[in-house]
């Protein structure tokens, strides 16, 4: 095994040790990541507001709402690595999203309206339910589906795994490649068909979860329930030991002058207060969980550990240098979003696909697997003081018509069952093609120093 292999089974070993504690065990209260945004997503955080924007790293908790609406498409991560993905004209709901006594986590989705895709990884006494129109599937093993409700039908797609459905017309079991339609308008009888009706954002859902398993380190993504975030770290940065210090994580390009909260917003929620959000594609798990530490001539890390049991509202700050000006929660009691933005980010370079990085972004505006050896570039970036580089991304964007129904409007078995090989012939909604998604930019933070757990 490599010495930065090493290192890195040590640091995540240590956060596991962190996290393998359940937060809020007294509240039961969970939250989980809000990890990609792209284009029209709104969302109602179930705290009077209605809809407002959406942006990344966003906490999710229990009864949030979330659309996507034009070209709009997202992403949930849930503690294990379980992922749900919505594409444009998309609705969903999380109704309950707690933790039991036991420590099991007990989660339901609901599905009201557009498409999704759930990736979900097993986890030992964890309940996940997915509804959709009058259907239950209750979770307990690995499954890779999608779920499309149209106006008059519903239909299951299982790429892995195998899952069992309950409605008006009884219990379905579907397997691995099979395909279950669901009429909406006669008792929710199904027919059921033996391979998969094919849908374009399939190779956008495919490129995300190739994505977390590249960079997930096997030797923990099976052990633990708490990886969400994980993936990204090991893209945007990199561990290193330092003298005197012990392991740390730092991402890349990050200049003498930059640090953690440059960039992100405070965000308030109810019983918890302003709660910083970062806007770096790495930024979930080192302001949740962990400290952020200074070194001299290295810079800025961050190390698990040392938080206590709850996760960080405002992120723990150690050993900062003379000038850092301690983050502190915004003192007034409108509840609004506050941006901090004091970073540079990615800028396009004037050719397609291409973009400028420069020394200090962090990682802002790039994309997740988009640029390959991100490593070798930071060490460009840091002689050069910038680099233009080519960013792989998905050569077209579908977008879907969003649904004209009240639910996408609004501000800021027994049954009959019948086997057959063909697709399934749905009537699906007019699809068009734009260019390739541009880098996504969030809102940004100011400094910190203090930690605090909901109250």
């Amino acid at each position: 095994m490599s010495i930065r292999k090493a290192l890195m089974r040590l640091v995540v070993l240590a956060a596991l040790v962190l996290l393998a504690v359940p937060s809020f065990a007294d509240s039961q209260v969970r939250i989980v990541r809000l990890s990609d945004v792209e284009g029209n997503v709104q969302i109602d955080r179930n705290i009077g507001q209605g809809y407002e924007k959406a942006f990344l790293n966003l906490p999710l908790t229990r009864g949030v709402k979330l659309r996507a609406k034009d070209a709009g498409r997202a992403e949930i991560e849930f503690e294990n690595g379980s992922t749900l993905r919505i594409i444009p004209g998309t609705v969903i709901e999380i109704p309950e999203l707690s933790l039991r006594d036991s420590g099991a986590k007990v989660t339901a989705v609901k599905l009201q309206e557009g498409t999704a895709y759930l990736n979900f990884n097993e986890a030992k006494d964890d309940e996940f339910t997915l509804t959709f129109g009058r259907e239950k599937i209750v979770l307990t093993h690995s499954v890779h589906m999608r779920v499309a409700m149209e106006d008059t039908d519903a239909t299951l797609a299982v790429f892995k795994g195998d899952v069992e459905v309950t409605g008006p017309s009884g219990t379905v079991q579907l397997g691995k490649k099979q395909t279950a339609t669901f009429d909406l308008a006669n008792q929710d009888k199904y027919t059921l068909a033996k391979n998969l009706d094919k849908d374009p954002y399939d190779a956008w859902d495919k490129q995300q979860e190739d994505y977390h398993q590249r960079y997930l380190a096997s030797s923990y993504t099976n052990s633990s329930p708490y990886v969400y975030g994980m993936s990204d770290l090991n893209y945007y940065g990199n561990y290193s030991y330092v003298q005197g210090y012990g392991t740390m994580w730092q991402p890349y390009f990050t200049g003498a002058g930059w640090d953690p909260f440059m960039n992100g917003s405070w965000v308030w929620y109810p019983g918890f207060g302003y709660t910083w959000v970062s806007s770096y594609p790495w930024g979930w798990t080192p302001y949740r969980y962990g400290s952020w530490m200074y070194v001299p001539n290295y810079g800025w890390g961050w190390q698990p550990g040392g938080s206590g049991l709850a996760w960080n509202t405002v992120p723990r700050v150690m050993n900062p240098p003379r000038q850092f000006i301690p983050l502190q929660p915004p003192a007034t009691s409108a509840h609004s979003t506050i941006v901090v933005q004091r970073g540079p980010s990615v800028a396009a370079a004037g050719a397609a696909n291409k973009v400028v990085i420069r020394d200090d972004s962090a990682g802002l505006g790039i994309p997740r697997g988009s640029i390959r050896n991100l490593g070798k570039v930071s060490q460009q970036v840091r002689q050069e003081g910038s680099v233009t580089t080519k960013v792989h991304t998905m050569p077209v964007r579908m977008e879907r018509v969003p649904s004209a129904s009240p639910a996408a409007q609004g501000s800021s078995m027994s049954g009959s069952s019948t086997s057959r090989t063909p697709a399934t012939g749905r009537v699906r909604s007019p699809r068009m093609s734009s260019p390739a998604p541009m880098p996504r930019s969030a809102p940004a933070p100011h400094s910190s120093t203090p930690h605090t757990s909901p109250k």
